[in-house]
């Protein structure tokens, strides 16, 4: 495998720390909440803020119209050394209300009360309705050159670098909900542009539950908490959601990339996105093409297991987003390549009789290869969230010369959409004035005033054409690279509420996805469908649903029926014939491993000589080094990320074992539940705990020395990808050769082809 550039950044910054003082200086483990370590008493002498930490970055600072203003973008920020009201009047004191005596009522003059009590009453904004659980990120992309063929878009040009910036979401839960639940993942990302801003709005699923956005408000309700009791948060599995996709077939594409592990994605950075939609592309010509938009990363596509993200909900809630922002801080920048499948614009809009505009429905990359055409790498976190990721407006309409939108119906209603959700969100229409959402191209819109109007505009004719002011704006033509809302011949056809014949399918593209599937896959897929429906109370909706399934594939459906208990239904439609696509699978390759996390339990009574050395190693190859211990501080020089006590094993990609550490004083049950029933065990019980969960989700665990007795009291010695060896650097580099596939699936041997 090669290495990747991230790597090779943090390998170069590890090799000039070590070789400069050794041990003591190889870089921090990310996280830390400031730019600089706070004092132990109060500070008293007044400065200036603090800089930002080194990955945060800002948007750009521009005019609400698009032009740069040259101030440095920290200028956005507080500024000067004391407080003062949001007017600039500075205070002398922000603890205690004015007051008719130290015991008396506060009085209504008090302004400063007013003034900070008012704004905090006013902080919060209505969360998106969907996609309201989100993170974001700065970064940069790169065309490679290869679409200049089939778009006149600028940015997609050899060479050009565009700023960008992208969220991640889930769809269902609140902004407070976890980040590993099992649903869709947004992908939406934002493209400043000098032709004007691109909005990416893509998901980590490239099929959507219905066909036309009518229904959208419908699949939505149904996915959200029931409107009497709003529970359960975050979750598809309820009456309510089984109760639409059971009776909208449509929806069953969708449903199993759901119950599949895409539904939990073991990081947003090995996680693909998709543009979902046909979109159509314009060549300086005229000429156009239909393509489908498609993310790839770098790391490779990677799940969680299903007992993981159950953990890590209650561990870390926050875990998609703090993997996201601390692999920038220690220079594993996520990386992206963006694909476009490319299609002939014939009147039919269809391929190998696929039809395009049908958003259920993909187009294998076997029948049409993914071709690069350029590389995002995210390498700056916001300074604020919600002036950034918060306040970030994407619209599918925001779109520049080049790409065009097709008569896909769902797409259709987002354009709709999107823009009339800002209204209510932002408090007007001039949210794309906010800091987070200015172009980078030169706006001459005629839009006046409204809420929230940050421009100053000059002239008094803000209409077309004038002469008051010297006819400005003008309008643009080729030369000038206006964009052409393309041609389209509408075929003559009578107004109706319809859908096409070819939207008819609703099942061989569910078969074409089960079939592709890895046979450990498929007992994922099982598992989730045999939960969610075990979940619902209706027995009429476990019994609609398993129709369904009879009529994807007999295997799954008789293997969800055993697990709920029911009889299995025969199939109302015949079976497609379907050839399985690979590219679907997330199974069988290997992938570098940037910035994965390796816990490494020492012992510190025991041998710590290795340790040293591969703390070293784990940082020199890209990953990022967890000790674990039975207490805080240090162990021999060395600082303890994690205790028996606070860690646990769904933090870490691979788990090492440099010692057998005895129980701790607080290995007791009345004060840590995970130290369980200690009995004879000569090791702490935590540890036992954290191996044998680690070896269930399927995760490498190497040791050496003392650290095989944890093996041999675990039970998993001479098992697949567990690792002993005689040194530590010996059982490193076999641990990295097998971490290159993310699991060790060979170790559960699957019940089902």
């Amino acid at each position: 495998m090669e290495s990747s550039k991230p790597t090779q950044i943090v390998k170069g910054v590890v090799e000039a720390a070590v070789e400069k003082v050794g041990d003591a200086l190889t870089p921090d483990v990310p996280g830390a909440p400031g730019s600089a370590p706070p004092p132990l008493k109060e500070p008293t002498t007044p400065h200036g803020p603090l800089p930002p930490k080194d990955e945060q970055g800002a948007p750009d600072t521009r005019t609400p119209t698009g032009a740069e203003t040259g101030v440095p973008k920290i200028a956005k920020g507080q500024q000067g050394a004391y407080l003062t009201t949001a007017n600039g009047a500075r205070l002398r004191d922000t603890d205690h209300s004015l007051k008719a005596g130290p015991r008396g009522p506060v009085l209504l003059q008090d302004h400063h009360l007013r003034e900070k009590i008012t704004h905090f009453d006013h902080e919060r904004i209505p969360e998106r309705v969907v996609h309201a659980r989100g993170a974001g990120a700065h970064g940069t992309f790169v065309a490679y050159g290869t679409a200049e063929e089939v778009t006149r878009a600028g940015f997609l040009k050899k060479g050009r670098e565009t700023p960008v910036f992208v969220r991640f979401s889930t769809v269902l839960g609140s902004r407070g909900s976890a980040d590993t639940v099992r649903d869709t993942r947004g992908f939406a990302t934002k493209f400043y542009t000098d032709e004007g801003t691109f909005d990416l709005v893509a998901n980590n699923i490239p099929v959507f539950f219905i066909q036309d956005a009518i229904k959208f408000p419908d699949v939505i309700h149904a996915g959200k908490p029931h409107p009497d009791r709003e529970i359960p948060q975050a979750q598809s599995a309820h009456d309510t959601f089984w109760d639409f996709v059971s009776l909208h077939t449509e929806a069953q594409h969708h449903t199993m990339w759901n119950m599949s592990d895409r539904g939990i994605p073991r990081s947003y950075r090995t996680m693909e996105g998709f543009g979902v939609h046909t979109f159509r592309m314009v060549d300086e010509a005229g000429a156009t093409v239909l393509v489908k938009f498609h993310w790839k990363p770098k790391l490779g596509v990677h799940s969680l297991t299903w007992e993981e993200a159950q953990l890590i909900g209650g561990i870390d809630p926050d875990y998609h987003r703090r993997d996201l922002y601390d692999a920038i801080e220690a220079g594993a920048f996520p990386e992206w390549e963006l694909g476009i499948q490319v299609f002939p614009d014939t009147p039919e809009e269809t391929f190998a009789g696929i039809d395009l505009l049908d958003p259920t429905k993909i187009v294998p990359e076997e029948l049409a290869p993914v071709q690069p055409i350029g590389k995002l790498t995210l390498n700056k976190t916001p300074r604020n969230f919600f002036a950034e990721t918060e306040q970030v407006a994407f619209h599918v309409g925001h779109l520049p010369p080049g790409i065009d939108v097709t008569n896909d119906p769902l797409l259709q209603g987002r354009l709709f959409s999107y823009v009339d959700t800002q209204l209510t969100r932002l408090g007007g229409p001039n949210f794309t004035q906010i800091p987070i959402n200015r172009p980078h191209a030169d706006v001459n819109d005629m839009l006046r005033d409204g809420f929230h109007q940050h421009a100053v505009h000059a002239g008094v004719a803000p209409y077309r054409p004038n002469s008051l002011d010297g006819g400005n704006p003008f309008p643009a033509g080729d030369r000038e690279h206006a964009f052409v809302d393309t041609p389209v011949t509408v075929a003559e056809a009578p107004k109706v509420r319809a859908a096409p014949a070819s939207f008819d399918d609703h099942y061989s593209q569910v078969r074409l996805f089960w079939q592709s599937m890895s046979p450990v896959e498929k007992e994922h897929i099982i598992r989730a469908y045999t939960f969610e429906l075990g979940k619902c109370y209706h027995q009429a909706i476990k019994d609609r649903q398993l129709q369904c399934l009879a009529n994807v594939d007999p295997v799954l459906c008789e293997q969800v029926a055993i697990g709920l208990g029911l009889p299995v239904p025969q199939p109302t439609v015949p079976f497609a014939d379907v050839q399985p696509s690979p590219a679907l699978s997330q199974v069988g390759r290997e992938w570098p491993a940037d910035g994965r996390m390796v816990g490494i339990v020492v012992d510190a009574q025991g041998d710590m000589n290795d340790v040293h050395e591969v703390r070293r190693a784990v940082f020199a190859a890209g990953m990022v080094p967890l000790l674990i211990a039975a207490h805080g501080g240090t162990v021999d020089g060395l600082p303890v990320q994690r205790t028996f006590a606070t860690g646990r094993s769904v933090e870490f990609d691979a788990v090492l074992l440099a010692g057998a550490p005895a129980p701790a004083p607080d290995a007791l049950p009345a004060r840590d539940a995970k130290a369980g029933a200690a009995g004879s065990s000569t090791v702490d019980p935590r540890v036992l705990l954290l191996v044998e969960e680690a070896w269930r989700h399927a995760k490498v665990i190497g040791a050496w020395g003392a650290g095989a007795e944890v093996l041999n009291q675990a039970g998993v010695t001479g098992t697949p990808g567990v690792v002993t060896g005689g040194s530590g650097a010996e059982v490193l580099t076999e641990v990295q050769r097998l971490m290159a596939a993310h699991r060790v699936w060979e170790r559960f041997p699957a019940s089902v082809a």
